[in-house]
């Protein structure tokens, strides 16, 4: 939007924030990083830091941040105990490189 009088241009509002979009987005999807970023057009780097956040803010919703872990597609070798919410470069016990990515999904708790 111009704004007319000083010829420059004035930010639109936002009802939304990014981190609520994915959380609206993770309660209808099981999506990755890579997806999240596609679909709300922001780097795929950014969206870890907003996961983790979305994380930290979880306990106080009544809903659950739910991460299924990446995946070697050659040896089925399960990252359970990685704790970075990126989807990591090689697999430690056959060094393959078709690794599937770390998937985030909501659901509500029962309380």
């Amino acid at each position: 939007m111009i704004n007319a009088s000083k010829n420059t241009f004035a930010p639109e509002e936002r009802y939304e924030t990014i981190r609520r979009y994915i959380m609206a987005l993770l309660e209808e999807y099981t999506l990755s990083a890579r997806e999240i970023a596609r679909y709300l057009k922001i780097p795929e780097k950014d969206v870890p830091n907003h996961i983790e956040h979305i994380r930290k803010t979880m306990n106080r919703t009544g809903r659950q941040l739910i991460i299924e872990s990446a995946r070697c597609e050659h040896c089925n070798f399960v990252f359970k105990k990685r704790d970075k919410l990126t989807t990591p470069g090689k697999c430690p016990i056959c060094k393959g490189r078709l690794i599937s990515p770390i998937l985030f999904r909501i659901v509500k708790t029962d309380e």
